[in-house]
């Protein structure tokens, strides 16, 4: 499936759900855009697409400073897998394609 456009997606979170908006971008697999979050935007980075998975990185200050790592599966209009929190773990996220 395409993976370039525009997302709304779900994280849960130790500290609740967390909305985000997604902007993806696939060229022969590199994966580029970026991830905004309560007014705050972010460059994704190490991103990568292989036919319906993706993976990809945003480094992030609030609540506090962190690197997240999402592992996710592209089917139609939706987006699921999971995200690594670092020694926190790993939370799922889910979204729809905006």
């Amino acid at each position: 499936m395409a993976v370039d456009g525009n997302w709304n997606i779900t994280m849960s979170t130790p500290m609740g759900d967390r909305q985000a908006t997604l902007t993806l971008k696939n060229s022969g697999g590199r994966l580029t855009g970026t991830q905004a979050a309560e007014g705050n935007s972010t460059e994704i980075f190490d991103g990568t697409a292989n036919g319906d998975d993706v993976f990809w990185k945003v480094s992030i200050t609030n609540p506090m400073p962190l690197t997240l790592e999402f592992t996710g599966k592209v089917a139609g209009d939706g987006i699921s897998g999971d995200m690594g929190i670092g020694p926190m773990g790993s939370f799922p996220f889910t979204g729809t394609r905006a």
